[in-house]
């Protein structure tokens, strides 16, 4: 069977057969092998589709151009160890090379490569040449019903189209075009609802109340009830009009746990007109405070009715509270466990010996400034009880048989050893009698062995007591940490040397003996050297002098010693020592102490000033030098230990100079002018920036005066 084969002589295109009288006058050389660019374009061969698709009937692909012409529907890249292989045409267009189709003839040998021109030599085969006929076409038109424009043939695809156009490089790049605008996303608007209020609880509420005005949808945001949980106004109520707190605690009521209204007298228009409806809202409080507010009557009796499951009750100051209102809270809220009624002058024991009787779980009572105290059956009930835990109760009028009965009962049983009374120990951990100006000695004994768990103790302004009230309270009170005996002036030296003795001298933290006049260094000198723990100590009009400051400093140093690191382990990560700032470990009180000189306070500061110091003591003295004490302690805590260092020694140097300057005798004008130059510089280095610098300008006067 004779294979029909495409040669280009003379710038035309013949089919020849193998047995042709042309084929045997052939003659060809071996093919040259190119490099680089050449050898590239030589692999590149064109594939003609089938000629038989034509007689077959089938639908030629889209891509073949109409007007009967042929056109490429392949092009492959062959090997370029082909002996045959063969290139045509530019190297910005297809080349031209064998077919894969069955019926494709195969191409002859290529020609000499040194005087081939690719541009003259293109032929397409079965374009038609004048002068040569063609047996049979190598390509067919697309049939009329079929032909699209090149934009519809990227939208419109037949199956027979696509079952011809199945080859890759066939395929034009069809460009996606979206018929979709872009979406503008409302970022604010599509978040979910959780999360706003999430962002919201961010913000104070006086910054939600601003931040409603912005649109109405905000403006229910704002006033959402999962924002307002907890209202305490004690810090902006101020700022916040009254009706923005009104609209606050309807709006938010169901979810209201804590409400403070502390010092909102702005409410008292407000609670004649939305009284009801505010307590009708709000009726989940479990802590409700009304300290400082101007309230009615009914407002309260709604509020309480309303909240069954209080737990902590404030009336502090409220002139609308009665023993009406005490007995409902009896009745109403047996969930109570803290309630502070203290300064409400319009009620007595009798509405709180009720609330005793019902609220089982009571541990804190805060009485201040009422009536009854000296009531016995108030008290047996009390002592039977044995809840409370808090008991305030100054300037109020108890006395030693009250109290008696509130610790050890009616008739108790009494040890003949000890002559203590045999009770169950009270529960009470804090207790405050300061004013109650009934209690003598034989009162305050009774605390004695009864009260083990007490952590605090006022008896201040108590000018009964003496030294005998104290000598064994402080053997049975070891966890005592806060002990307040202002302006007792009976009490002496002896009273603090027991307490620096006692079980509760490694815990105590607060200590204050202002204006007990009696008191010095024979007993603080002990107390500062056996209570290691003590924060603050106020000691303010008493006969303590330098030796008690000096004291002071060299525990805390003991102390900061005793906190110390080993370096390895406050080296950081770069094997530098932190800077830290120091802590104030112990604050002093002692302005108008006749015997506190400059020479004490000056030891302070100096060992303040110490390197590597991470304890510091505080200092509260005479108002003359309290502006270079405070200057001092800043620039300690801020690190500039050398600035500090400088300021204490000019500040020593203008002192002693004042002390020269009062001194008669020769020399008198002289030292009064070094006074007054010692007095410059210390101003100086007093008012001037981090490095003592001197900020204000000074003339030299008027020369003519």
């Amino acid at each position: 069977m004779s294979q029909r084969m495409p040669v280009d002589l003379d710038g035309t295109t013949e089919l020849l057969t193998d047995g042709g009288p042309r084929a045997d006058a052939l003659r060809f050389e071996e093919p040259v092998k190119l490099k680089g660019r050449k050898r590239f374009l030589q692999t590149l061969q064109r594939i003609s589709s089938s000629p038989s698709l034509a007689r077959m009937g089938r639908v030629p692909s889209s891509n073949y151009r109409s007007g009967g012409k042929a056109s490429m529907s392949c092009v492959s890249l062959a090997s370029s160890a082909s002996a045959y292989g063969h290139t045509y045409g530019n190297p910005s267009h297809s080349s031209v090379g064998f077919s894969t189709a069955p019926t494709s003839a195969v191409t002859t040998p290529a020609p000499d490569n040194q005087s081939f021109d690719f541009k003259s030599r293109i032929r397409i085969i079965g374009q038609n040449v004048p002068g040569q006929t063609v047996t049979a076409p190598l390509t067919a038109p697309l049939p009329p019903e079929v032909r699209t424009g090149p934009k519809e043939a990227q939208h419109r695809a037949t199956p027979e189209v696509t079952a011809i156009d199945n080859d890759y490089f066939s395929k034009p790049v069809l460009e996606v075009v979206s018929d979709r605008k872009p979406r503008n996303i409302d970022f604010w608007g599509e978040m979910p609802n959780e999360i706003k209020v999430h962002i919201f609880r961010f913000l104070k509420p006086w910054e939600l109340v601003r931040c409603s005005a912005v649109s109405k949808a905000w403006h229910k945001m704002c006033f959402d009830g999962q924002l307002w949980t907890n209202i305490d106004t004690h810090e902006y109520y101020r700022d916040i009009p009254s009706a923005s707190l009104v609209r606050i605690m309807t709006a938010a009521g169901p979810f209201v746990r804590d409400l403070n209204l502390r010092g909102c007298a702005q409410l008292w228009e407000k609670w004649t007109t939305h009284g009801q409806a505010i307590s009708d809202a709000c009726q989940n409080l479990e802590c409700f405070s009304l300290e400082g507010c101007r309230i009615d009557r009914g407002s309260v009796h709604s509020f309480l009715l309303d909240n069954t499951r209080l737990v902590h009750i404030n009336f502090c100051g409220v002139q609308a509270i009665t023993n009406s209102e005490l007995r409902t809270i009896a009745q109403r809220c047996p969930q109570l466990e803290s309630l502070n009624v203290s300064w409400c002058t319009h009620m007595d024991t009798k509405g709180l010996h009720k609330i005793v009787q019902c609220c089982s779980k009571l541990k804190e009572l805060k009485a201040s400034e009422t009536r009854g105290w000296a009531e016995k059956d108030f008290m047996l009930e009390l002592f039977q009880r044995n809840t409370l835990e808090r008991l305030i109760v100054s300037h109020s009028d108890i006395d030693d048989e009250a109290l008696q009965l509130l610790l050890q009962g009616s008739d108790p049983e009494i040890d003949p050893l000890t002559d203590k009374a045999i009770v169950p120990p009270r529960r009470f951990r804090h207790l405050n009698f300061s004013r109650c100006h009934l209690l003598t000695d034989q009162g305050i004994k009774c605390l004695s062995h009864n009260v083990p768990h007490l952590a605090g103790l006022q008896v201040s302004h108590i000018i009964s007591l003496t030294d005998d009230a104290f000598q064994h309270l402080f053997e049975g009170t070891p966890l005592l940490t806060h002990l307040d005996m202002e302006e007792i002036d009976d009490v002496t030296n002896s009273t603090l040397q027991t307490l620096a003795q006692s079980p509760c001298a490694p815990v105590l933290q607060h200590l204050n003996i202002s204006y007990c006049e009696n008191l010095g260094d024979t007993g603080m000198l002990h107390v500062m050297r056996h209570c290691k723990s003590l924060r603050t100590v106020d000691m303010d009009n008493t006969r303590v002098s330098n030796l008690v400051l000096t004291e002071a400093a060299a525990q805390v140093r003991k102390r900061d010693h005793r906190q110390m690191i080993p370096l390895s382990e406050a080296l950081d990560c770069y094997g530098n020592v932190p800077r830290i700032a120091p802590k104030v470990a112990l604050h002093l009180t002692v302005y108008d102490c006749q015997n506190v000189t400059w020479t004490g306070i000056r030891e302070i500061m100096s060992r303040n000033t110490e390197p590597n110091r991470s304890l510091v003591v505080s200092l509260k003295c005479f108002y003359g030098y309290q502006d270079t004490v405070n200057e001092h302690m800043k620039r300690v805590r801020s690190g500039r230990l050398d600035s500090a260092m400088r300021l204490e020694r000019k500040w020593a140097e203008y002192m002693i100079a004042t002390e020269e300057a009062g001194a008669v005798g020769a020399g008198a004008r002289r030292r009064r002018r070094r006074a007054r130059e010692a007095a410059m510089v210390h101003a100086d280095e007093e008012e001037g920036g981090p490095r003592g610098g001197r900020r204000r300008a000074r003339s030299g006067g008027c020369v003519v005066m």
